[in-house]
């Protein structure tokens, strides 16, 4: 019975989203109505000491990299750098490489440190406009950016600034960069067979005679063209993100050390705040990367940024509250349902797994499964189960930074199930509904999530890591 209650609160959750409604509202209500069936007595306390409590959590840690991401890809859309990038990858591939065009556009806005929701916004007038020029089907573009934006520059291509990157961080003691080797290999997998079905998919349409579609919502205008900033200006703040976070990222444990302390009171009467520097510092590095990306838009683009910079910024503030608070929430609901004696069944059938990678693979993607977030998914998985996992690890003489890099890696594996906060922005701004985009954004799933245990694969057989 406390098995069904878990699985009934995840379809209920994902059954509201599948409807089109908001996450923040009802990941609560189905947490607090699993407890309601399994103790009653449990409800407030769970919602407020649970629930609440690790929605704030991550809140805490990870909302300066929402906001800064939206920020810095927002100043990216108002300067017309994105608009340069997408016009010359247009040139370089052709149009009738439309779907080749999208992702690397979107691979390119991702690893720079955009965040993915942002991405979404910014890519997808674009991509309608080649989609329609290039008669292929409107229903294919959540699957598209969803490969460029949603896999490999999310959580596999080392040293990205996204957060799935950055979570593992904190409990293993490893930077972005971790694995470089098996995240390079796990990318390649990832792009080349996601392209291979897009491309598949395109055809199949093709033979059909299906166009782009009509009767569609949310149609952009057609793209027109304007005076640009040349491509290699428009690269620079992307390239200016990844190399200060690499930057950041060797330095900040140099000028800190492993802990630092300060007293929050000039008096000296206040405790001191100790803060254990590894578990920060990649999230220091990330967001310090992101200011040097906003001022060197700012300094580039300064006249086309500041004369729409207030109504901008809201938008992207606004945008960045939404992203994490879906996440957040959806934390919750994963932190709730982890402490339901259910879920202690699934996690008692996971730890049944004898290899430490597979059992860690298999751990993260469920839970972010579960919780409809990689990111969700994979902190409430590390928060319960980090110490097992490194334990086993160091027995196995497996290194920290591959355990990193499967972590970052199974945790955009499932994630991508119909509740998803990004799945929903995705289809709700191309104006599409699950039942005509969700199969290729789930296959896609399923491609990512098989590069994860190719890697494992190659570190047990070659030793690459």
């Amino acid at each position: 019975m406390s098995l069904l209650i878990v699985l009934a609160a995840l379809g209920f959750l994902m059954l509201v989203a599948y409807r089109g409604h908001s996450v923040i509202l009802f990941a609560p209500v189905a947490a607090m109505g699993a407890v309601l069936l399994t103790d009653p007595d449990l409800v407030a306390p769970m919602f407020t000491g649970l629930f609440m409590d690790r929605m704030v959590g991550f809140l805490k840690l990870y909302f300066p990299v929402f906001l800064l991401g939206a920020v810095f890809g927002k100043l990216i859309e108002l300067s017309g750098f994105s608009k340069s990038i997408v016009a010359a990858t247009i040139r370089l591939f052709g149009p009738q490489r439309a779907m080749l065009s999208i992702v690397t556009v979107c691979a390119l806005l991702t690893y720079g440190g955009v965040s993915l929701f942002v991405v979404v916004f910014a890519v997808y007038p674009f991509a309608a406009e080649l989609f329609r020029q290039a008669a292929i089907p409107k229903r294919l573009i959540p699957g598209t950016i969803a490969l460029g934006a949603f896999t490999f520059t999310m959580m596999a291509l080392p040293g990205t600034p996204q957060i799935q990157n950055i979570i593992p961080t904190a409990f293993f003691g490893t930077d972005s960069w971790a694995a470089p080797a098996l995240g390079t290999i796990g990318s390649i997998l990832i792009f080349a067979g996601g392209m291979a079905y897009l491309e598949w998919r395109r055809r199949k349409a093709a033979v059909a005679g299906e166009g782009y579609g009509e009767n569609l919502l949310n149609e952009p205008e057609p793209f027109v063209g304007e005076r640009l900033a040349h491509p290699l200006v428009a690269l620079l703040p992307l390239l200016l993100v990844g190399v200060s976070n690499k930057l950041f990222t060797d330095l900040i444990p140099r000028v800190y050390g492993a802990t630092h302390s300060f007293n929050p009171s000039s008096m000296g009467s206040a405790e001191p705040v100790v803060q254990e520097v590894s578990r920060v510092a990649a999230i220091w590095a990330v967001q310090g990367a992101l200011l040097v990306g906003i001022l060197a838009v700012l300094l580039l683009a300064w006249k086309p940024v500041s004369a729409k910079f207030v109504e901008g910024s809201k938008a992207a503030i606004g945008g960045a509250l939404l992203a994490s608070m879906n996440t957040a929430s959806e934390y919750g609901f994963g932190a709730v349902i982890a402490a339901l004696p259910g879920f202690l069944l699934v996690a008692n059938s996971l730890n049944a797994i004898s290899d430490p990678l597979v059992h860690e693979a298999v751990t993260v993607t469920a839970l972010a499964g579960i919780t409809g977030s990689a990111s969700g998914g994979m902190s409430i998985a590390l928060a319960a189960m980090s110490e097992t996992f490194i334990a086993n690890a160091h027995a196995a003489g497996i290194p920290m930074d591959v355990l990193h890099r499967v972590a970052a890696m199974a945790s955009g594996g499932l994630d991508t199930l119909p509740h998803n906060g990004a799945v929903i922005t995705l289809l709700a701004v191309t104006g599409l509904t699950h039942r005509q985009s969700y199969g290729d954004i789930f296959a896609i799933t399923l491609i990512s999530t098989s590069a994860v245990f190719v890697v494992i694969a190659l570190f047990y057989l070659a030793g690459i890591v």
